[in-house]
């Protein structure tokens, strides 16, 4: 069942990859692109933290996350050929399909990190 929910979010992230591709070249800020990117993001992440018990991927999905969506504008200042406008709208929309999964990893993290007995020395 586990391997099922895996396929399901992968499925879904790449559906996901895809519309935030095609949405950023042929139709940058569309709200309804936007609004089902951001559901996507919403179940892969709940995939994500209910398959993941022991929160093994938890520390390369934040890493990426915060990589992703920490370079979301820099490709704005690329004027030649426009590239800068399209590459910046796939990354906002990639943006905003995995800021949802950050959302729900990190909320993951920090109840781990409070709930669980830490280790003394």
């Amino acid at each position: 069942m586990v391997k099922t929910w895996g396929w399901i979010s992968f499925i879904l992230f790449c559906l996901g990859v895809i519309l935030a591709v095609i949405g950023g070249i042929v139709a940058s800020g569309n709200v309804a692109i936007a609004a089902i990117l951001v559901i996507f993001g919403f179940i892969i992440g709940l995939i994500h933290v209910l398959i993941d018990k022991e929160g093994k991927g938890l520390v390369i999905l934040l890493l990426a996350t915060i990589a992703i969506l920490a370079m979301t504008a820099a490709f704005a200042p690329i004027t030649v050929l426009g590239i800068g406008t399209y590459a910046a709208g796939i990354l906002v929309n990639f943006a905003a399909l995995m800021a949802p999964v950050a959302l729900i990893a990190a909320i993951k993290a920090l109840l781990k990190l409070f709930l669980e007995p830490q280790v003394k020395i």
